[in-house]
Formats: structure tokens, C-alpha cells, sequence
């Protein structure tokens, strides 16, 4: 349950804001991994790209980090080949599940039929 009394609002500078719509346009990322690599929310962001698109906030003269756009990219491609490991994990324990339940009812079904053919 929340807490009741003020929230805390965090002021982001217009560099910080112009910086992360940036980063949200390079290629092969999107804008929810950007805004949970800055730690905000992806409305926010999303807020600010609309603003760009507005001219509210001016976004061309802010240079980009090589490293963070770098590390943005890979951070995408660790999540894409953990999803599918998860995948992987999910599929052979359900063919794990499948093959031990068909052994036991082949086993049952085998004893059975040795019994009653006696």
C-alpha cells in the first residue's frame, strides 16, 4: 500500500531529456529497453519524443555517447537470446513432463496386460 503525503516528482534537465529521445532512435532498440535503462518510465519518454516532434525540446544538437548506443544494442541482444532460452528451458521440461508420464503409463499398461493373460 502507498505511503500517503506528496509524491516526489523528479525534474529531468532538457539535455537528459534530448539524450534519451536520441537514444531511443537508434536503430534496433526500443523505446521501453531505453526508458528501463534510464530508469523511467516508457510514457515519459514517449512524452518527450512527442515534444521533439513538436519542437518543444531541441534534440539536434545533442551529441550521443558511441558506448551508451553500443551498450543499448547489446543489452537488446542479451534480452532477445534470454527469451529464447527461456523458451528452449520451457519447451524440454514440457517434453521432460511429457516422456516421464508416457513411460509410467506404458509401464502400468505393460504389467497389467502380464497379468491378466495369466
Amino acid at each position: 500500500m502507498p505511503i500517503p503525503g506528496p509524491r516526489t516528482t523528479y525534474r529531468y534537465s532538457e539535455h537528459f531529456k534530448a539524450t534519451a529521445v536520441r537514444l531511443s532512435h537508434v536503430p534496433g532498440v526500443s523505446v521501453k529497453e531505453v526508458a528501463e535503462s534510464l530508469y523511467i518510465h516508457p510514457f515519459m519518454l514517449s512524452r518527450w519524443r512527442k515534444q521533439v516532434r513538436e519542437g518543444e525540446i531541441v534534440s539536434k544538437g545533442v551529441e550521443l555517447d558511441k558506448n551508451e548506443a553500443a551498450e543499448l544494442k547489446e543489452l537488446r541482444r542479451i534480452k532477445k537470446k534470454y527469451d529464447r532460452l527461456k523458451i528452449e528451458h520451457d519447451l524440454l521440461k514440457k517434453a521432460i513432463e511429457f516422456t516421464s508420464t508416457q513411460k509410467a503409463t506404458s509401464s502400468l499398461s505393460s504389467t497389467t496386460a502380464k497379468k491378466t493373460t495369466r
